[in-house]
């Protein structure tokens, strides 16, 4: 065939060509986890307290990921650490479970060619190694969120205290981590005076600025909230810990549960309150009609809503329909989440998305 006609085809197939070619690009270049880097909807230009992403609740689980680094190729913005203070040994484990032993999936890696290999059940400070070398292996990934649950809480008597959590921090991963005196420094020069006045001048870098980063956030536990005998918990001991030691504190403590109002309040010590910014509690309670969410979201703090799947109507805990889990995602976010944690470890389209806070 020749002629205008043959031409004619001959463009439409080029371009009908280019347009497959772009596409195949466009996943190329994202992979694994694209959703959570740089991308060309907008996403990375957002603050980081302008988007909501995806978290993987109880990461370090073997029975979900043989590997941690199988948890972050799904591309998720969170995972979550379980962490002991093993005062006998001076070790912080990860486990579900156990003071004594570790029950994970890290394996202390020191290249990305042994993220996928060796034995597992590793301290604190190696998964720390294995987040630090895979984020090496994929440069420009998006900003990490790591939640570490302290589920006996401090043993500071003991040599397990906020300090020692923030020396193997510091020494596992370095400048990888965006410090709450990263928030409180002002572009122009000085420093805002507390955590509070940094977020609420929405002092938060972008996604872009803070690709390949780490966010660090600890609440209390769960043995150490149901211990009738411990008056301190984590999140009241580590702010205090941390409105002293700005310059070398490594994380952002929670307020833990959701509660109407201000849950701030709940801290006797009102010097406490300005140096909480991240908030971390059921989705269902946060959806139920008591909280004013947008509160959250004008003052540019952090909400982590957990159990996403909870919220009704009820999703498979695992392994919901990818077009229903992305739904709850939007819909999460259109109540002002920041991440919306959930165990669907099967579904990495899901894991890796990046929506506009607030909108859905």
């Amino acid at each position: 065939m020749t002629g205008p006609l043959s031409r004619r085809v001959s463009l439409r197939l080029r371009t009908a060509l280019l347009g497959v070619l772009t596409t195949c690009l466009a996943f190329a270049v994202a992979g694994a986890g694209g959703g959570a880097q740089a991308s060309a909807d907008g996403t990375d230009s957002l603050p980081f307290s302008g988007a909501t992403t995806s978290g993987l609740h109880n990461t370090y689980d073997p029975a979900a990921f043989p590997y941690l680094a199988q948890a972050l190729d799904t591309g998720t913005s969170m995972i979550e650490l379980d962490v002991w203070d093993d005062f006998f040994t001076q070790e912080w484990k990860v486990s579900h479970s156990s003071l004594t032993s570790n029950g994970n999936n890290c394996v202390n890696a020191s290249s990305p060619s042994q993220l996928y290999t060796g034995g597992a059940n590793k301290d604190l400070e190696s998964c720390l190694d294995d987040v630090r070398v895979w984020l090496g292996a994929h440069p420009g990934h998006g900003p990490l969120m790591i939640k570490l649950e302290m589920k006996a809480g401090f043993q500071s008597t003991f040599g397990m205290s906020p300090a020692k959590l923030d020396q193997s921090i510091s020494a596992h991963l370095g400048n990888l981590v965006f410090k709450p005196s990263d928030l409180l420094a002002k572009p122009g020069g000085g420093s805002y005076a507390t955590l509070d006045e940094a977020a609420t001048a929405g002092n938060w870098p972008t996604r872009q600025q803070l690709a390949g980063k780490v966010i660090l956030e600890i609440i209390p536990g769960t043995v150490e909230e149901a211990n009738p005998t411990d008056s301190l918990w984590t999140d009241a001991e580590y702010a205090g810990w941390l409105k002293g030691h700005v310059s070398t504190a490594q994380v952002f403590p929670a307020v833990h549960n959701a509660q109407a109002g201000d849950p701030r309040s709940r801290y006797s010590d009102a010097s406490l309150r300005p140096w909480f910014v991240v908030f971390d509690g059921d989705a269902s309670a946060y959806l139920n009609g008591s909280i004013d969410t947008s509160w959250y979201d004008s003052r540019h703090y952090l909400l982590v809503m957990t159990d996403s799947q909870n919220v009704a109507p009820a999703l498979d805990d695992v392994n919901p329909a990818p077009a229903d889990a992305q739904a709850r995602i939007a819909q999460l976010a259109a109540a002002h989440a920041t991440i919306a944690s959930n165990d669907w470890k099967g579904l990495p389209q899901v894991q890796s998305l990046v929506v506009p806070r607030g909108n859905g």
